[in-house]
């Protein structure tokens, strides 16, 4: 593992720490613009997301309604009616949406895979660098806000559903995480910077519970608008 992936982990918590628990819940209030460009304004606006943490599952609740909550893996998305019923599947869910631009509408399937691999790669960053087949590596540092922050490039194997296959993490001088590149391959290659802020501890692990997410221009730097999307998390438990 590269020595900056190590001084990040080691920031927000360590390893050994967090390999102590198998499941990740957080209680979610979410905005921005995408949310309503895809046909769901509203629908993820105050949930409950639960996440695995030996796999990759991601589960929101509620989903739209008190009855309905939704199940994420990487090869299969299931909506489910709240005694565990099938209500509606997509199989092989990234397949669907070859062709997509940011402007194309989401089905609800769809919208609960985005929301499922996104929510379980954020809340298990930068734990997740220590994975089987993630590679990183450090690149030149970055100036923002009259900061240097150091870079980390990260490059994911096709066995995890996440954003892009490569993203960039941008550190603090402590260790924290301060910004989040990726591509939305699923939307057009659209190109994000998110925005990570206010950490609180939580069973010795620290958390962003605030996320902002912004398109990314070609200089690299991010735009002042549109906001693409907002989460405010809260009552982070790890079991």
């Amino acid at each position: 593992m590269d020595n900056l992936a190590k001084t990040i982990i080691d920031a927000h918590g360590g390893l050994n720490r967090w390999r102590g628990f198998t499941t990740l819940s957080a209680h979610l209030v979410q905005g921005g613009a995408l949310w309503g460009l895809k046909g769901h304004g509203g629908l993820l606006d105050d949930t409950t997301v639960t996440i695995d943490l030996t796999r990759e599952h991601a589960s929101h609740a509620p989903f739209g309604s008190a009855e309905r909550k939704s199940s994420f893996t990487p090869g299969l998305v299931e909506l489910l009616s709240s005694d565990g019923a099938v209500l509606e599947s997509l199989p092989s869910p990234r397949d669907s949406f070859v062709g997509h631009t940011l402007e194309t509408p989401w089905t609800e399937p769809q919208l609960a895979y985005f929301a499922g691999l996104a929510m379980w790669t954020y809340l298990r960053m930068p734990f997740l660098l220590a994975e089987d087949g993630v590679e990183s590596s450090e690149i030149e540092s970055w100036e923002e806000n009259d900061e240097t922050w150091r870079r980390l490039r990260v490059r994911f194997p096709t066995s995890i559903a996440t954003h892009s296959t490569e993203q960039t993490l941008y550190v603090g001088d402590d260790g924290l995480l301060k910004r989040h590149d990726y591509d939305v391959e699923i939307a057009g290659n659209t190109p994000g910077t998110h925005y990570i802020s206010d950490y609180k501890e939580v069973q010795g692990i620290l958390f962003p519970t605030k996320r902002r997410i912004f398109p990314r221009q070609p200089d690299n730097r991010a735009m002042a608008e549109p906001l693409v999307v907002s989460i405010d998390l809260d009552r982070i438990t790890l079991a």
